[in-house]
């Protein structure tokens, strides 16, 4: 099978690849996009979003849009979760050139970190240089609401496991990086400018799929969580680490356990996207605007 038609698959307690072998993978998956896209067509992205759990309708509104399916890219593991794309789109929004990936995989899937972060690390390797990571979270912080959108100022990696373990590999970054800056405080204050009323916090990422018990809920709000999720934390740090300028917002989509007294399920997650698209739409419009 051509390269460009290998689909991905997650492999149930599989070992990391070696560090070498993911960069092969990387750049073979970075040459399908450069074919189906064009050189030109990637150099003008001034911008990359990671679009959560609801929240893929948001590349419809894309102008003059080329959809690839993240299946026609070589090595690119496909979302099966509900409530994620599996393309890759490129648009433009208000003039600025953004490609949007409608979907992720997570490591609750099976899936490996490195997999799990491949398709942002294949951008950046074509030159990307700025992105925009967006989820769906529990709120846990007082004053958080659902349909709240929250810029993360830090997060927390509770997952156990890091895309940067492993042999070491240059192309991805340093082998010790550092993380005081993971979330840029321009790109974090230019976003926090596109709408009044935006809230700021700390993610913690945890591995999933459960959601967290009370108990948990009340460790991570002593450990200065303000939101939790199931993803984001990897690929800020697979970025981080290859110098790119990274900024996080999460949809609060329902309280989490303990603050909420109805049970959470992932339909109360996906509705609250749906709801939130256009609020959102108009705050990535206006954040294109401000870095163009």
């Amino acid at each position: 099978m051509h390269d460009c038609l290998r689909g991905g698959r997650p492999r149930f307690g599989a070992g990391g690849m070696s560090a070498a072998t993911e960069l092969e993978q990387v750049e073979r998956a970075a040459s399908c996009l450069v074919d189906k896209l064009s050189p030109a067509c990637l150099a003008d992205v001034k911008l990359a979003i990671v679009l959560g759990s609801g929240l893929k309708t948001f590349a419809a509104g894309l102008e003059d849009a080329i959809e690839v399916p993240f299946a026609d890219v070589s090595h690119w593991p496909n979302p099966a979760v509900e409530g994620h794309g599996g393309s890759l789109v490129v648009g433009a929004v208000r003039g600025v050139r953004v490609a949007c990936l409608t979907g992720r995989v997570h490591l609750y899937e099976g899936w490996q970190p490195c997999e799990a972060v491949r398709c942002v690390r294949t951008l950046r390797h074509l030159g990307v240089g700025r992105f925009l990571l967006t989820n769906a979270a529990g709120g846990i912080a007082d004053g958080l609401v659902a349909g709240d959108l929250m810029v993360l100022t830090d997060h927390l990696n509770l997952t156990g496991q890091s895309p940067l373990t492993g042999e070491h590999e240059p192309a991805f970054g340093p082998r010790f990086t550092d993380q005081s800056n993971v979330y840029s405080t321009e790109l974090s204050r230019e976003l926090l400018a596109c709408r009044d009323g935006l809230k700021t916090g700390c993610y913690a990422g945890l591995l999933g799929p459960s959601y967290e018990t009370p108990a948990e809920v009340r460790m991570l709000k002593t450990l200065g969580a303000d939101a939790v999720g199931m993803s984001t934390v990897h690929e800020a740090m697979a970025l981080n680490a290859m110098g790119a300028d990274v900024v996080g917002m999460s949809l609060i989509s329902n309280l989490a356990a303990g603050i909420s007294k109805q049970p959470l399920s992932h339909d109360e997650v996906i509705e609250t996207g749906k709801h939130a698209a256009s609020v959102m739409t108009q705050v990535v419009g206006e954040f294109c605007g401000r870095i163009a």
